[in-house]
């Protein structure tokens, strides 16, 4: 029966897939288009009045408002709508945007009306420095220029937005005229089929306990493993196709022991986007998913925050210097969880810790360099039963230094370049695996004209490889060799060319055709070359001023992975490349109420796979037959959500997604080990009262496909699912604001308040279903700003 209701479902998809994607051409949109369209000639207007507004009488700290603004075609502000922002700052703003004047938008010479979103910052009075330069959107277009352009990533702001420092009342100097801004007509600011989540948001988040890169399991697409393990599937990709970056450089692990906080400071990263498929030509050598961060640019004024809660203590601090052009940040965390062990006279030892720092320096008005370094270590060790002696579980550590240029080209142009070296290493007792890694990234954004942006690049990595791993020491006797020859100690390259254009052909029409080259080689025993030309396209077509057809395709590869990403646990290239085919076609609205809608259809084909979850059973994991078994896989389904900005005084979310994945070895098809068919994440916040603020979430998923032991001794699903999942996430928060722009706050938060247990399947002589938890994270924390 279920097979059956799921061949409905893939018929369903299939359908709505290709008529979503023949209503994507232009004929379809049923736009008029002259049999020979000359290009038409787009002005974007330009603010010839400084966008400020005073500082709100009896407001304290730092805030940021963005405003919707619909320029008439003789430039004044006709509507001013709020899109984000906070009392009273966002009245504030409100008040003073009718006052704004721009040079209207313009189509071939004639004016016409244009909406754009004006982002206002409210920061105390600081000297006003000229070494700004402008970034880009995160869709190539012009945006504004800001003062904290000494930020090597700052060109992946927000598109669709300009910035300018409103100076409150003790400045009596009057505020500095804006240079020409260029602001896109266009009102979509994420890459297409790419989702973002900002710090800010996250942090308000019931369960991710303030961590971007934890939230990616809201996510639609997004399947985990088992409830409070970050780690994913995305789409049907296994965990270890789903690359993580940090400012374009692969992060090893994203969490300490898996189970913990994100290994990166919250207070660094300004947002998270996730690319579920045919992600832009900048991203490559993962065949699933990639989760890519951004670190905020550096800011004019002392700055930082603290945090104290019963597992850990962190802090973060930034200062600018030489009047503003350079900054200097530092941050951290460290767990103190082995004290805790040892007054509970446990057997066990877990430590933890992670750190970053950056500094950047404008060295000229149009140059800026950089130097960024990150890393983390995790210890987990126990009692030796029969010696006493502690032994090593775990020891995994990363280190990251990235020395980076950035030269402003002109107005959105850039060239960018950096060096990145690299230590991760893996430790079990007696034994364990470490790679070294040099790395080298450069990247070209120009701008040629209002229509068209060109981009290209480069990246190359060297890995030197050494392991001192036997069979004993991963998973028992029953690894064989598998593990050690996957590990063997070697040289890695790879090399990589890729281009893509941001173009839009006609003003209510985006396309970004795309390529890249990758060259996979190998000093390995079971070591080689390999060529891959990865050809992608996105594109957006505006069907109303709140209504988009969003469409991203492309091919991926990737080398052997493992089926958890680990410090210095990457595989030989035994039986060669991973590869994926991922398509996928959305609508995105922009409902009332300020909601964000999206529908999405998707489907990815995967070949060559080294799949060991989707191939096996959730606990009978590692054995050689699972880790080096290759295997072809499709997965296809449908996502939905539904998002009101938590930042807002009521927000929330619905994330639905309705999928099947499948996997097949030889003539066998079957269901993934891991397919769950429903996945739904809900999550409502509300401000009650003077800084307190709840919120709760609901997570809800089906088991996976239960399965018995066939012929073969292989596990042979029977086409009914393990029990349903669900669980309550909740958060609650009381924030006092001091003097200045000073700030404390109570944050007591659970994950998995329902102590609900998840579901798996355990294969011995026979397959039986097996409890796992639960596992539930409380969370009591002192958080301060300033």
């Amino acid at each position: 029966m279920q097979r059956r209701n799921l061949s409905h479902v893939r018929r369903i998809v299939e359908a709505c897939l290709v008529a979503m994607t023949l209503a994507a051409s232009p004929v379809a949109a049923a736009q008029p288009t002259p049999a020979t369209p000359p290009a038409p000639v787009i002005e974007m207007p330009k603010p010839i009045t400084p966008l400020t507004a005073e500082y709100p009488a009896g407001a304290e700290g730092d805030a940021v408002v963005v405003l919707k603004l619909l320029i008439a075609t003789d430039g004044h502000v006709e509507k001013a709508e709020p899109v984000d922002g906070k009392e009273p700052f966002l009245t504030a703003a409100l008040n003073t945007a009718k006052s704004f004047q721009f040079v209207p938008a313009k189509r071939d010479g004639t004016s016409i009306r244009a909406a754009v979103r004006v982002q206002v910052t409210f920061t105390a009075p600081k000297p006003v420095t000229d070494s700004s330069i402008q970034n880009t959107g995160s869709s190539g277009t012009p945006t504004a220029n800001t003062p904290s352009s000494n930020n090597p990533s700052a060109n992946s702001q927000s598109s669709n937005s300009q910035s300018t420092n409103t100076q409150s009342p003790q400045d009596n100097s009057p505020p500095p005229a804006p240079e020409p801004i260029d602001v896109s007509v266009r009102g979509f600011n994420a890459p297409p089929g790419a989702t973002t989540m900002s710090r800010a948001e996250v942090r308000l988040l019931p369960g991710a306990f303030g961590d971007p890169f934890r939230a990616v399991e809201t996510l639609p697409g997004v399947t985990p493993i088992a409830s409070g393990l970050p780690y994913f599937f995305v789409r049907g990709a296994p965990p270890g196709n789903v690359g993580y970056f940090l400012d374009g450089i692969r992060v090893p692990i994203l969490f300490h022991l898996g189970l913990g906080p994100s290994v990166i400071h919250p207070a660094i990263v300004d947002r998270v986007d996730l690319y579920p498929g045919g992600y832009p030509s900048r991203f490559g050598r993962f065949a699933g998913a990639i989760v890519s961060g951004e670190t905020r640019g550096p800011r004019a004024e002392l700055n930082g925050e603290a945090q104290l809660r019963i597992v850990d203590v962190g802090a973060f601090a930034e200062m600018p210097f030489d009047g503003g052009r350079g900054s200097a940040m530092a941050g951290g965390r460290y767990s103190y969880t082995g004290l805790l062990f040892s007054l509970l006279q446990s057997d066990l030892t877990l430590n933890y810790w992670d750190y970053q720092a950056r500094v950047s320096y404008d060295i000229t008005s149009t140059d800026t360099l950089g130097v960024f370094a990150f890393g983390s270590r995790d210890y987990l060790g126990d009692k030796d039963p029969a010696s006493g002696k502690e032994r090593t579980l775990v020891d995994t550590t990363f280190h990251r230094v990235d020395v980076r240029h950035q030269k402003a080209l002109g107005p959105g142009s850039f060239f960018k370049n950096s060096f990145t070296f690299g230590w991760d290493e893996t430790g079990f007792d007696g034994g364990g695996t470490r790679d070294l890694m040099l790395a080298s990234r450069s990247e070209l954004r120009y701008v040629y004209s209002p229509t068209l942006t060109v981009r290209a690049g480069t990246d190359a990595t060297i890995d030197s490889i050494k392991t001192t791993l036997d069979a004993a020491q991963i998973g028992g006797d029953n690894v064989g060799n598998d593990i050690p020859i996957a590990l063997s100690t070697r040289y890695d390259f790879y090399a990589a060319l890729w281009a893509d254009l941001v173009w839009l052909p006609m003003p209510w029409f985006e396309v970004t055709p795309g390529v890249r080259a990758d060259f996979y080689g190998s000093s390995g025993s079971q070591g080689g070359n390999a060529l891959s030309i990865e050809p992608r396209i996105a594109s957006v077509l505006h069907i109303k001023p709140w209504l988009r057809l969003v469409q991203a395709h492309g091919l991926a590869s990737q080398r052997p992975s493992f089926f958890i990403p680990g410090p210095g646990f990457t595989p030989d290239f035994q039986g060669g490349l991973q590869r994926s085919f991922q398509t996928a076609v959305g609508v995105e609205a922009d409902a009332p109420l300020d909601i964000e809608a999206k529908l999405t259809l998707f489907r990815s084909a995967f070949f060559d796979m080294t799949d060991a979850f989707g191939t096996s059973t959730f606990t009978d994991l590692v054995t050689p037959e699972n880790y080096s078994q290759r295997s072809m896989g499709s997965s296809m389904g449908m996502e939905v959500s539904l998002r009101r900005r938590m930042t807002k005084r009521i927000g929330g979310f619905i994330s639905y997604t309705l999928s099947e994945s499948v996997r097949s070895v030889g003539r066998n098809q079957f269901l993934s080990g891991t397919n769950r068919t429903h996945v739904l994440n809900a999550a409502i916040g509300v401000d009650i009262w003077r800084g307190l603020r709840a919120g709760v979430r609901a997570v809800v998923y089906t088991g996976y496909p239960e399965v018995a032991r066939g012929q073969d001794r292989t596990p042979v699903p029977t086409g009914r699912e393990l029990p349903a999942f669900f669980r309550l996430d909740q958060r609650l928060e009381k924030k006092w604001t001091l003097g200045g722009a000073k700030w404390i706050s109570l944050v007591l938060e659970m994950q998995n308040s329902t102590l609900t247990e998840t579901l798996g399947v355990r294969c011995e002589e026979t397959c039986e279903p097996v409890e796992i938890g639960p596992v539930a994270i409380p969370s009591i924390g002192l958080e301060g700003g300033i």
